[in-house]
């Protein structure tokens, strides 16, 4: 059998978990689902209905009428006796709530995510005629606040990846699995502070996805296209010095174009490397929490220093809308802006 995409088995295997979620949500969900299939990602699908399941669960314990069905048994008709007020009620309690014992808490951007997820439908729904109301749409978004970008500084790039290129602070044990996998561990994380690719995006690299020639990348981006990304000498030297030492190793069966693999020769998956990140970067003690995203943001962070062109780093980074990394940036711009007043001067002194 032919060796699937990663991101091909990725999809399939969010729709397989979408198809075991909906059998606890009402049947009338599965036309929204079907419904907004071409326009989102299997991923953003699988987080509608996790959303959806935790909204369902709490009418059903906290509404009189929906205590007297199952979640799976409840009519569309249900939703137009829902009012503002009742998803009001619902947003304040995510902050905080306990389900099986375990406590949960939601932040304003988790609760800004679980209406808009209500608001899409909402929508569906009061489109196609078959509601006749949409609180959702007269429930307000909750006010973010700006978050601070955590970044690298030149210093604690250089400092990370001494780090994984020497293994000095490891433990014996440590030091024992470092061996083996020191190319790829430094190939990784200078690829990913060297271009800015997300973390899903390196995982997803197979061998044939690499153009020496070029100094390219083909990445599969969020939202399902295909886009080439440039990486520079130091780039070059680290995925060189690990595609010697990946030709030599025997991949586990399905796993023969995964470009980084693991110890059990399978594809890494994402929460390897998030787990992988977090061990360098604690050995390295100057450093903030570091997760890939935030190497992500390093990068971001310097090319827009460096280039003054906020369209180059949406391009780069896969955003297909300038404003998401206007926004992300805007504390650079911000300083550009302020360092332009120093520039122009009227007179001489």
């Amino acid at each position: 059998m032919k060796e699937r995409a990663y991101h091909e088995k990725v999809n399939i295997d969010n729709e397989l978990k979408l198809r075991e979620l909906l059998q606890t949500l009402p049947h009338f969900c599965r036309d929204f689902f079907i419904g907004i299939e071409p326009t989102t990602s299997s991923r953003t699908r699988i987080a509608y209905a996790y959303d959806l399941g935790t909204f369902f669960e709490y009418m059903h314990e906290n509404n009189p009428s929906c205590k007297k069905m199952e979640i799976s048994e409840f009519s569309i008709d249900l939703l137009d006796q829902i009012k503002a007020s009742d998803i009001e009620e619902y947003l304040n309690w995510l902050k905080y709530y306990v389900k099986d014992d375990v406590e949960h808490t939601n932040n304003e951007r988790g609760i800004s995510r679980k209406l808009a997820c209500l608001r899409s439908f909402y929508n569906f729904f009061f489109r196609t005629e078959r509601i006749f109301t949409n609180p959702a749409e007269l429930v307000k978004m909750p006010k973010l606040h700006e978050k601070a970008i955590i970044r690298l500084d030149v210093d604690e790039v250089a400092s990370l990846l001494d780090e994984v290129e020497s293994g000095e602070n490891l433990t014996e044990r440590q030091k024992a699995y470092h061996a083996q996998t020191k190319k790829r561990d430094l190939a990784m994380l200078t690829l990913m502070l060297g271009t800015g690719i997300r973390v899903s995006e390196c995982v997803g690299l197979d061998l044939t996805d690499v153009d020496f020639k070029n100094n390219g990348i083909k990445v599969h981006r969020k939202g399902g296209y295909e886009s080439i990304v440039y990486f520079g000498e130091e780039v070059e030297e680290a995925l060189s010095d690990y595609m010697q030492e990946r030709e030599k190793i025997i991949p586990v069966e399905g796993h023969a174009n995964a470009l980084f693999l693991s110890m059990q020769k399978k594809r890494l998956n994402v929460r390897s490397v998030e787990n992988l990140v977090k061990k360098y970067s604690k050995l390295v003690t100057s450093l903030k929490n570091i997760t890939p995203h935030k190497l992500r943001s390093t990068y971001g962070t310097t090319l827009y220093q460096e280039s003054g062109d906020i369209y180059l780093v949406a391009d780069v980074l896969g955003h297909k809308d300038v404003n998401t990394t206007r926004k992300h940036y805007a504390a650079q711009a911000d300083e550009r802006r302020r360092q332009a007043a120093k520039i122009v001067r009227l007179r001489e002194k």
